[in-house]
């Protein structure tokens, strides 16, 4: 039954076959049907005609024409016909005995002649109900009343009825009252006299047999109509069961994605749970801006302290930068030992310049960060805080996903990127350094002074590093100032700070004054 119902899934024409077979076939089976039905009626009346007229013709060629044609005498009609030669019956003798031959011969109609006024020397009529108010009624107002009609039987066989009444003429009032064996002398043209009923029985089941075509059809309709039933139940079981596989699967594939989450960056997750990177191994070349930071004499660090506190704070080192490296869009590359390597430009960009801006905010936020932990630190009685050398590049890099069909990892290279980690390993504890590409897109919001000229490893060309030199700082009190000139705005709330602060404020509005007047 599954593979039936796929097999309609899949071709659903057939269903519509079905529906325009079941259409069509309903107004075929009623006219077959009543085609039946009327065959079948005109053969009975047919076969019932045949019976009374055959019944007649013998009663009439017996009692009549042979006692007739066999007498030499005068012929008279009489009720004992039977008791002279040559007699034949009077009408009402006629209707009883043609009555009770009509049904000996013919079991699905009865004729019966019955009155409550019968004749001496003849047994009385047994009259049913419905017969003795027939004869009231028909006696009452005999103008009113050209028959009744009554139905009776049960659920298997029926049973019609029709009474008529036989009305007295002339001739038969004159022989009624002058008769010796009449039971009333007082009769009058016009008086009912008896009834004639005539009752005609059918069985129910021959007339609901007469519909086998519809019986047919609805029977098989009614098999179909069962057989979609199971099949929809099924089907309806089926996909219960697979919303409840999708519920766990999803809840399942939810708790993976979100582990996951856990070893990508939030872009990086994002383009690839929304399809808009496939996992293929397959790199782009981008102009990024890559940013390189490692902890200054973090082995030496590691030997004074035990794993256990090493790996909690390490990890608390991590989350701080990481929270700020995606506040400020980021897509971290990797952690490698203290080593953070981030970049911008992928898979998400606003441009190189605004790349450059972003990735440098970011590292003064996270040595601003950085300043601010270290007096947590100290106070937790860690003699040496961590400090950061963070180095910055921008260039031409291949980004992509690099590694085998089975593993791979999103990651850059090129010597763009070789260049951001030198940058890094000349910067001073708590220093940012950053090519001359970086300085370019950042000259208005940082203030940075060259050094020399250098070569380093796996670089051709000469490189003239830049020193940011307004790094934020974090005062005794736990307060921080950061003397940063964004357009043309410099907001500092002076309450906040203590003298030392304050002077580093006048002095980074000098510096900005000055640069003011230079432009």
């Amino acid at each position: 039954m599954d593979q039936f119902g796929r097999f309609l899934l899949a071709r659903p024409y057939w269903l519509i076959v079905v529906v325009l077979i079941a259409l069509v076939g309903l107004p075929a089976a009623i006219w077959l049907d009543l085609r039946n039905l009327s065959d079948e009626t005109l053969r009975r009346q047919a076969s019932s005609l045949n019976s009374i007229i055959t019944s007649v013709r013998t009663y009439y060629a017996t009692n009549v024409v042979s006692r007739v044609v066999n007498s030499n005498t005068e012929t008279q009609a009489l009720h004992n016909y039977l008791d002279v030669n040559g007699a034949i019956p009077i009408p009402a003798t006629l209707s009883l005995e043609l009555g009770e031959k009509i049904g000996a011969v013919e079991g699905d109609v009865e004729y019966r002649f019955v009155s409550d006024y019968t004749f001496a020397n003849r047994p009385p009529h047994k009259l049913d109900e419905f017969e003795r108010n027939a004869l009231i009624k028909f006696r009452t107002d005999p103008m009113d009343h050209d028959f009744f009609v009554n139905s009776t039987g049960n659920v298997w066989n029926r049973e019609i009825t029709l009474a008529t009444p036989v009305v007295m003429a002339g001739g038969c009032v004159r022989c009624h009252n002058s008769h010796a064996e009449s039971p009333k002398k007082d009769w009058k043209v016009g008086d009912v006299r008896a009834l004639q009923t005539v009752t005609v029985r059918q069985p129910v089941a021959l007339n609901l047999w007469s519909f086998k075509w519809l019986l047919l059809y609805f029977t098989a309709a009614g098999t179909i109509g069962f057989f979609f039933a199971v099949m929809q139940y099924k089907l309806a079981a089926s996909f219960s069961r697979m919303n409840d596989e999708l519920t766990a699967n999803n809840e399942f594939l939810a708790g993976i994605s979100l582990k996951i989450s856990k070893y990508l960056s939030p872009q990086v997750y994002r383009s690839i749970f929304s399809g808009e990177k496939d996992v293929l191994i397959s790199t782009e070349r981008k102009k990024l801006t890559v940013f390189f930071s490692d902890i200054k004499d973090f082995t030496a660090t590691t030997e004074r302290m035990q794993p256990e506190e090493l790996t909690a704070l390490l990890n608390e080192y991590f989350t701080e930068m990481s929270l700020i490296a995606e506040a400020h869009g980021a897509t971290i590359d990797k952690f490698i030992g203290d080593a953070i390597v981030a970049f911008f430009g992928d898979p998400e960009t606003r441009g190189a310049a605004e790349d450059a801006r972003a990735c440098v905010r970011m590292a003064l936020d996270m040595q601003l960060r950085l300043a601010e932990l270290a007096e947590v630190w100290n106070q937790k009685g860690l003699e040496h805080p961590f400090k950061a050398r963070m180095g910055i590049n921008t260039g031409y890099c291949n980004v992509g996903n690099f590694g085998s069909d089975d593993r791979m990892d999103y990651t850059i290279i090129g010597a763009e990127a070789n260049l951001a980690a030198r940058l890094e390993s000349i910067a001073e504890p708590g220093g940012i350094v950053m090519s001359y590409e970086t300085y370019a897109h950042v000259r208005d919001i940082v203030q940075a002074v060259p050094s020399e000229a250098v070569h380093f490893k796996g670089i051709a060309r000469e490189i003239t590093p830049y020193h940011i030199t307004n790094i934020p700082v974090s005062d005794n009190k736990g307060t921080s100032f950061s003397p940063r000139e964004e357009d043309g705005k410099l907001t500092v709330d002076l309450a906040a700070l203590d003298e030392p602060a304050r002077a580093r404020v006048r002095t980074a509005i000098r510096e900005a004054l000055g640069k003011a007047q230079a432009s």
